[in-house]
C-alpha cells in the first residue's frame, strides 16, 4: 500500500496550478514484484530535457505513472480519489483503456469486486472492460489464474521469511509478502464476486415515444436489483412483429451518461416494438418491453398535411429586399452619392468641417430632447468615451411625434445595422416636403450612422424594450451589444461598471434623476435582461400561455423576466414532437364544447400526453397566479403546434376570448407574482426571431 507521504505527495502535485503534472502515484506494489516493470521516480523537469527521445520517455513515463495511480486507487477503492483523478485528468492521460500486466482494465477490478459507485465513475469517464475476456470461461480461467499464482508467490516468499535468519534482505522479503498477501486477498475477492454474480434484472422503466416521422425515442433506467453485477452496457432491438422475429435492427449503448436512445430511419406509418436488455460479466439479461408496447413513427403535420408555417419565409424576404435595392439603385436619392468621389476637394473640406462639427462627437450632458445611447459591456467591463461618459448622440432637440411609433420603427431598423447608409439615401427624397414622422425617422438614421462612425462598428446590437424618460424632457433610446472577443473601438476604452456607477457625479437631485443618472442606476438589470433575452430553452415540448394587455399605443404580452424572448411556459416533457395520433385526440378535444378537464377521467387515464397536460396545466396556473377552477374556461390552441426550430415546440394555453387582452382600465383580478414582465408585443416578436 501506498504510504501517507507519497499520499501527501500525490495530492500536492495534482493540485498544481500550472502546467500538466501528472498524479505521481507511488509504484504500485505488485509492480515493485517484477523487474521488467521498475520505474524510477524521480523528479524531473521537462524544460531541461534535449531532444525529441527525451520528450517521448518524459511523456511515456507520465502516462504510466498516471495509469498507475488510477489502478492503486480502484483497488484500494478510494472512491474519492478516483473521482478526483477523473475530474482533472483526460481518459487519455490515464490511458484507461489500456491493460496492465495481468490483462485487466480499472473498470475489471471495481465491476469484479462489486464496486458499484467506482464501476459508475469510470463507465461515465468512458471505461471499457478488457477484451481479453471473450467468455465466461476465458474469465473464470484467467481469474483462477491470478490466484493460483498469487498464492504460489506467497507461499515461496513466507518459506524465505521463515528460512533466512533476521536481515536487511529478510526485511525487504516480509514487505514482500505482506504485499503478495494483500494481492492474494485481492484476486479472491475479484473470484468470488464473478463466481456469485449473476446476469442483471431487466431495465426499469422504458418508455417509447414518437420523435419525429422517421424515429422513435426510447428511454429507461437502471435494473431495481441491487445485488446483481454492475451493468456496463444496454442492447435496444427493434422489431415489427411483437414476437421479435424478424428483428429489424439493435443497438448497443455503452456510453451511460444518458440512458435513452433514438432510432432513426424508420417508416412512417409503420408500428415497430421495441425492447432493451442489460449487460453485465455474466452476460445478458432478460429483456423487457416497451411502454407502450409499439409506437408509429408520424407528426402532428401529417393530420392535415400542413407545411411549416416559416418554410421559405426567410428566402422570400431576402429576395424582396434585393429587389427594392434594385429599384432604388438608380433612384434620385443615390445621385449624391454618387457624385461625391468627382470632387475630391470639396469632400476633403466637407469631412474636415464635420470633424469640428459639435453634432460630431459624443455628448456629455443631456438637454431637452431625443437621444440614442449605446452600451458595450464585456463581463464586468464597459465601453466609455474618454470623458468617462456612456456614449450618447443627439437625435433630435425638438422631438414632438408619437415616441412609441418612432421607437418601434427604430427596433425593427436594429435588425439592419449593415443597411443604415442605404435607408438614409431613400428617406432622403423631397424631405422638405416630409411629414414630421418622416423627419424625425431620417435623423434617428443620421443618429444611427453618427454613433457608428465615432465607435467604429456597424452592429449596435439589440434595442432595449423601453426607452429612458426623465422629467426634464429627455428621452434616451438604449441599444445593448455583449461583446465576446477582445474588440478595440475608435473614441472610446474599458472600465469596469462599478467605477463608472461610483465615480459619476450626479447633477440631478434623487428625487428627479435625469435620464442617464437613471440609465447608470438600471444599467445592471438591463444588462442583465439583455443576456437573459439571447438564452435558449432546453429540448422539449413546452405549455406557454398567451395574456395580453393592450393601451392607447400599443399592445404588451406578458413574459417571465429570466426567459423574456418566451412567453410564460413550463416544460411538458423531453420530446418536442406531437405525434398524429396524439394531435388527433387534441383536435377531438378541441370539437367538445366543454371546458377543458382539469380532473382524470377513466377512459383517459391511460392516455400520456392527457396526463402531461393536466400537470403541466397545474404548474403553469400555480405559475402565473390563477386558481385552478378558473382554468376551466381556459381553452388549447388547437389550429397548430408551435414549432421553434426541430427541438423545441410550443403549446398555448388561452384565457376565455374576453379575457386574452386586458384593456385599459380594466382590473386583472389574477395578478402574476413577482418575476414577469410586460414587453410590447413588437419587441417580443422581434426578440422571438433573434
Amino acid at each position: 500500500k501506498m504510504t501517507q507521504q507519497m499520499r501527501d505527495l500525490q495530492l500536492a502535485q495534482a493540485r498544481k496550478p500550472p502546467g500538466p503534472s501528472s498524479p505521481n502515484a507511488a509504484k504500485r506494489l505488485y509492480r515493485n514484484l517484477s523487474g521488467k516493470f521498475r520505474v524510477n521516480y524521480t523528479s524531473f523537469d521537462e524544460g531541461s530535457l534535449v531532444g525529441r527521445g527525451e520528450k517521448e520517455k518524459l511523456r511515456k513515463s507520465y502516462l504510466f505513472q498516471s495509469n498507475a495511480a488510477l489502478f492503486e486507487a480502484v483497488e484500494l477503492q478510494d472512491l474519492d480519489r478516483v473521482q478526483e483523478m477523473l475530474k482533472h485528468y483526460s481518459p487519455e492521460e490515464l490511458d484507461l483503456n489500456t491493460p496492465n500486466s495481468e490483462g485487466l482494465l480499472p473498470l475489471d477490478i471495481a465491476i469484479m469486486t462489486n464496486n458499484a459507485p467506482i464501476a459508475r465513475a469510470l463507465l461515465q469517464a468512458g471505461a471499457k472492460e478488457s477484451p481479453h475476456f471473450v467468455s465466461l470461461e476465458s474469465r473464470s480461467l484467467h481469474l483462477s489464474t491470478l490466484v493460483r499464482e498469487a498464492e504460489q508467490r506467497v507461499n515461496e516468499l513466507m518459506a524465505q521469511v521463515v528460512n533466512e535468519a533476521p536481515n536487511a534482505d529478510c526485511s525487504e522479503k516480509e514487505k514482500q509478502l505482506k504485499a503478495w498477501e494483500w494481492r492474494f486477498r485481492l484476486y479472491k475477492r475479484m473470484k468470488a464476486g464473478f463466481e456469485h454474480a449473476r446476469v442483471p434484472d431487466a431495465p426499469s422503466s422504458v418508455h417509447l415515444s414518437v420523435a419525429s416521422s422517421s424515429s422513435l425515442q426510447v428511454t429507461f433506467c437502471e435494473p431495481l436489483s441491487v445485488n446483481s453485477a454492475v451493468v456496463t452496457k444496454y442492447k435496444v432491438e427493434w422489431s415489427c412483429s411483437p414476437t421479435f422475429s424478424p428483428l429489424l435492427g439493435e443497438a448497443v449503448i455503452d456510453k451511460l451518461k444518458d440512458l435513452h436512445f433514438t432510432i432513426q430511419g424508420l417508416v412512417s406509418g409503420t408500428a415497430y416494438h421495441i425492447r432493451v436488455s442489460a449487460y453485465n460479466m455474466k452476460g445478458w439479461g432478460s429483456p423487457q418491453t416497451s411502454t407502450p408496447p409499439f409506437a408509429i413513427p408520424s407528426n402532428w403535420r401529417e393530420y392535415d398535411g400542413r407545411a411549416p408555417r416559416r418554410r421559405g419565409q426567410a428566402e422570400a424576404l431576402d429576395h424582396l429586399l434585393g429587389q427594392v435595392k434594385t429599384v432604388h439603385q438608380h433612384c434620385i436619392c443615390h445621385e449624391p452619392c454618387k457624385n461625391q468621389p468627382q470632387s475630391r476637394k470639396h469632400s476633403v473640406s466637407k469631412s474636415l468641417k464635420h470633424l469640428f462639427h459639435p453634432g460630431s462627437k459624443f455628448l456629455k450632458t443631456l438637454k431637452r430632447g431625443l437621444y440614442l445611447t449605446a452600451i458595450f459591456y464585456k463581463d464586468d467591463n464597459i465601453l466609455v468615451t474618454h470623458e468617462d461618459q456612456i456614449p450618447v448622440v443627439e437625435i433630435d432637440d425638438s422631438y414632438s411625434c408619437l415616441l412609441m411609433q418612432d421607437f418601434l420603427w427604430l427596433t425593427k431598423v436594429s435588425c439592419m445595422w449593415d443597411e443604415i447608409l442605404w435607408l438614409r439615401q431613400c428617406v432622403t427624397v423631397s424631405q422638405s416636403s416630409c411629414s414630421c414622422i418622416l423627419q424625425t425617422r431620417f435623423k434617428m438614421l443620421l443618429a444611427i450612422s453618427q454613433m457608428q462612425g465615432l465607435l467604429g462598428i456597424q452592429d449596435l446590437g439589440q434595442v432595449f424594450f423601453e426607452p429612458v424618460k426623465d422629467k426634464q424632457g429627455n428621452i434616451l433610446i438604449v441599444t445593448l451589444k455583449e461583446v465576446k472577443t477582445n474588440q478595440t473601438f475608435e473614441s472610446v476604452r474599458w472600465v469596469p461598471i462599478c467605477k463608472l456607477q461610483s465615480s459619476r457625479k450626479s447633477v440631478s437631485s434623487p428625487e428627479e434623476p435625469t435620464a442617464l443618472d437613471t440609465l447608470l442606476i438600471s444599467l445592471q438589470d438591463k444588462l442583465a435582461y439583455h443576456q437573459r433575452s439571447s438564452h435558449a430553452l432546453s429540448a422539449g415540448l413546452y405549455l406557454g400561455y398567451l395574456k395580453l394587455c393592450s393601451a392607447v399605443d400599443q399592445i404588451r404580452v406578458l413574459v417571465p423576466e429570466q426567459l423574456p424572448n418566451i412567453l410564460c411556459h413550463v416544460k411538458i416533457r423531453s420530446n418536442p414532437n406531437i405525434s398524429r395520433e396524439e394531435w388527433e385526440w387534441l383536435q377531438k378535444m378541441a370539437s367538445v364544447e366543454e371546458p377543458l378537464p382539469t380532473e382524470p377521467e377513466a377512459d383517459r387515464s391511460q392516455n400520456p400526453l392527457f396526463q402531461e397536460l393536466q400537470v403541466a396545466i397545474k404548474e403553469l396556473m400555480t405559475l402565473v397566479n390563477i386558481p385552478l377552477q378558473e382554468a376551466k374556461d381556459f381553452r388549447l390552441y388547437s389550429q397548430e403546434v408551435l414549432d421553434f426550430g426541430d427541438q423545441v415546440s410550443f403549446l398555448l394555453l388561452l384565457p376565455p376570448s374576453d379575457d386574452v387582452c386586458t384593456a385599459p382600465g380594466q382590473n386583472n383580478p389574477y395578478t402574476p407574482r413577482s418575476g414577469f414582465l410586460t414587453l410590447p408585443l413588437q419587441i417580443f416578436e422581434l426578440g422571438e426571431e433573434r
